[in-house]
């Protein structure tokens, strides 16, 4: 079964850093397009960050281009969140996803907050 398994998450300063890691199984990793996603109490889940199965296309919401780098490795079925000059509003907890045909998987989430 698809198992998503996010790490890294925590309490940082406005300014600091972060990497979160999604661990994932189940499923051919380098076949599938990877994504993380974030969501505050009341809102709606967000798209912070898309990766392509090969790694070479990468997209990002508008609000966190140039701060945030998605990357993977496909040897280790991993894929990363390095987050960078963080932001309150940066706070959220943090899911990786996978669409696999028709059907959409999540990790249990981490959770960041940027608090001084």
């Amino acid at each position: 079964q698809v198992q998503l398994v996010e790490s890294g998450g925590g309490l940082v300063q406005p300014g600091g850093s972060l990497r979160l890691s999604c661990a994932a199984s189940g499923f051919t990793f380098n076949t599938a397009a990877m994504t993380w996603f974030r969501q505050t109490p009341g809102r709606l889940r967000e798209l912070v960050a898309a990766i392509t199965e090969t790694g070479g296309i990468t997209n990002y919401m508008d609000s966190v281009r140039g701060r945030f780098t998605i990357s993977r490795d496909n040897d280790k079925n991993t894929v990363d969140l390095e987050i960078n000059s963080l932001k309150p509003e940066d706070t959220a907890v943090y899911y990786c996803s996978v669409l696999i045909r028709s059907d959409r998987y999540w990790g249990q989430g981490t959770q960041v907050t940027v608090s001084s």
